[in-house]
């Protein structure tokens, strides 16, 4: 069975119907279980339980120091190519939206590289638009080559690809898929793309599972808060990664959980998303999955990522920018996929999780 097929299941599943039978001794009893399934998951995430967000956090808290200690890791990520072939209504890459376009060269590539490893990250993450002309998979590969020289761990978040195609990249160093399913109710996703090869849901669906088949180490999921029903897209996500925890037992699955944020074209969020919200969805996840990487992107304001990473974030970025050769060939106004909110470098991030008695993580494995 394909998580398509369990999508389908519960596509027609009523959420809310079943959080009103959510009572206080569900999401009490929720907290205390040491392998919490499905209905805890929807008691936790309930309306109801933001009565009891306090004593989420504490057990999230709990379960972090648990897992990972007092430890944070670091990465950022590296923009490769803004060429896209999609419209996507929220995304500042929109093929029609009238910004600069541009892929870097292999010595841009390498001058990028040089100054994110003089900051002493060891972990990168290197994006592209979704244009198979512009940026194929052999520039991926020539890329990968070039950053291997300086990482000990490069992610991949470009558009779907083949079994083969993860294959070959993995072949040539990458040991890590971020791929966003954006919005998993499939009438909405409709709606939000309007034209090119994205448009295929059931491809961007399966493409984690993709992934794992391939070998790759590790698989992040998400979806972009913002756009659907959040706590439905939640309970969709906490099935996908569930499926592929299950399906996939030698892989790590991580989770992150993106806020639409302002980027050219000016679309504004379908279903608003609050701080409160995205604590309790950060929490409820960890107690789900204990051992998951969380991961918090500098599209969250500086204050607002310090105050939840107690709460089950495990991995954050530093030092970002979402411009392609944004450190090296300057940051071109308007060509950015959307704007971040934390400005802070390497260093900065570093010396405030010191202050807050946590440990930047800079390397976690040495590949073989």
């Amino acid at each position: 069975m394909s998580f398509y097929e369990v999508y389908l299941q519960y596509r027609d599943f009523n959420l809310d119907a079943a959080f009103t039978k959510v009572i206080p001794h569900l999401i009490q009893s929720a907290l205390e279980k040491n392998n919490p399934g499905i209905n805890d998951f929807i008691a936790l995430i309930s309306p109801q339980a933001e009565e009891f967000l306090e004593d989420i956090a504490f057990k999230a808290n709990e379960l972090t120091k648990h897992s990972f200690g007092k430890t944070v890791q670091l990465y950022t990520p590296l923009y490769l190519s803004n060429y896209c072939d999609n419209s996507c209504v929220y995304c500042g890459f929109n093929l029609h939206n009238k910004i600069q376009r541009r892929r870097l060269t292999l010595d841009e590539v390498e001058r990028e590289a040089k100054i994110i490893y003089s900051s002493g990250l060891k972990h990168i993450l290197i994006l592209t638009g979704e244009s198979r002309k512009e940026s194929p998979v052999d520039y991926i590969e020539d890329c990968v080559e070039v950053l291997k020289k300086y990482f000990i761990s490069i992610s991949i978040e470009v558009y779907p690809l083949t079994e083969e195609e993860y294959c070959r990249l993995i072949n040539s160093g990458v040991d890590g898929l971020v791929i966003y399913q954006e919005v998993y109710d499939k009438a909405l996703y409709a709606k939000l793309h309007l034209s090119g090869p994205k448009k295929d849901y059931r491809y961007r669906l399966d493409a984690p599972e993709r992934g794992a088949k391939s070998g790759m180490r590790n698989i992040s999921l998400g979806v972009l808060l913002g756009l659907g029903e959040w706590r439905k897209e939640i309970f969709s996500l906490f099935l996908h990664a569930k499926y592929l925890q299950e399906r996939f037992p030698e892989v790590d699955i991580g989770i992150a959980v993106p806020r639409l944020q302002p980027q050219f074209g000016g679309f504004n969020p379908l279903n608003p998303v609050s701080d409160q919200n995205i604590a309790q969805i950060i929490s409820v996840f960890r107690i789900l999955f204990p051992r998951a990487a969380i991961t918090l992107s500098t599209r969250e304001n500086p204050s607002f990522r310090e105050d939840l990473i107690p709460l089950g974030v495990s991995r954050i970025s530093a030092g970002s920018s979402t411009v392609v050769g944004g450190r090296t060939l300057g940051e071109i106004d308007k060509a950015s996929q959307f704007q971040i909110q934390d400005h802070r470098n390497v260093d900065q991030i570093k010396e405030m999780l010191k202050e807050k008695g946590y440990q930047p993580v800079f390397k976690d494995w040495l590949p073989i």
